[in-house]
């Protein structure tokens, strides 16, 4: 498919080192329209990377307006398996491989862009200061995304397809299952952040949900610097155990408001390589606010 070189990073996203945080690999096809693009081909990039998402990019022209409009670009995810419908990490990777190295160096406050998804869907990113003052000299992004609805409970329904040898421990107190809109996840909170840090999925029974993935959750200890706590495992897409799952607190977001009273909280995803997300709920527009950190730690060129 490749008419020449195609220009790709592999970024370290929601961290502030390399090797931390979950990787995606971004690639910006500059001779197509990545929507229009040879399926195949996507997946087979994907696949080579065997990251745990590919993103696709490519350019596209902003709709008329009497304003300025920030960049705009087509995104497609694809992990080593299948297509998704929608990915924080990657589209965090995807935004600071755009702000570091494609588009024209502009001052910190008007660092912005735009994605327009397969489904048409459109999402956004800027730069921001760092929401804590720890950090205050790192660079951070702000993803503004859609909310994803907490619809079902399925805590005593025996026909929510979730099978019930999810986890291999013995005596885990599971307080509620949900499911979500849009990205089609089931919830699971348990009765302490410390059961998420020691929950041992069955990944086989895993396979067989009916939904995308299974986020498994719970609240902080006393404290601690954050609101709650998460693992995400998706084996269905290819990846047993999703590092720091952006898409996953569109909906643990509004759970978690919900549940503790607040609008803006942060979450840490407790994966072998962890991650921190500060995110702010937006009830009135439907949008929460998810920002991050992210590293560049491979950069270079598609041949084929």
């Amino acid at each position: 498919m490749a008419k020449r070189a195609t220009q790709y990073v592999v970024v370290d996203a929601f961290a502030g080192e390399a090797f931390k945080g979950n990787p995606a690999a971004v690639c910006l096809l500059e001779d197509e329209d990545v929507h229009g693009a040879d399926e195949r081909w996507l997946q087979s990039v994907a696949a080579e990377f065997n990251a745990p998402m590919t993103a696709f990019l490519s350019r596209t022209l902003n709709a008329s307006s009497a304003a300025p409009a920030p960049p705009r670009f087509h995104i497609r995810w694809f992990s080593p398996a299948t297509e998704v419908a929608l990915c924080g990490h990657a589209t965090l990777a995807s935004a600071h491989f755009l702000f570091t190295a494609v588009l024209v160096p502009a001052p910190e406050e008007d660092m912005m862009a735009e994605f327009v998804t397969k489904s048409g869907m459109t999402l956004a990113a800027k730069k921001v200061p760092a929401p804590v003052p720890e950090k205050k000299t790192k660079a951070f992004i702000e993803l503004d995304f859609p909310i994803c609805e907490v619809l079902v409970d399925c805590t005593a329904s025996a026909g929510h397809e979730l099978p019930s040898s999810l986890f291999l421990n013995d005596g885990l107190k599971v307080a509620s299952v949900h499911r979500t809109s849009i990205t089609d996840d089931f919830i699971v909170e348990l009765s302490s952040g410390k059961e998420v840090v020691h929950v041992l999925p069955n990944v086989e029974q895993m396979k067989k949900c009916a939904g995308r993935a299974v986020i498994v959750t719970g609240q902080a200890p006393p404290g601690s610097a954050f609101d709650f706590v998460s693992r995400v495992f998706g084996p269905k897409l290819g990846v047993d155990e999703d590092l720091v799952c952006g898409s996953a607190h569109c909906a643990l977001a509004p759970y978690w408001a919900g549940k503790l009273g607040k609008q803006k909280l942060t979450a840490f995803q407790v994966s072998k390589r962890n991650g921190t997300l500060y995110l702010e709920l937006d009830d009135a527009n439907r949008r929460v606010k998810i920002q991050g950190e992210a590293v560049t730690v491979m950069s270079g060129a598609l041949l084929a």
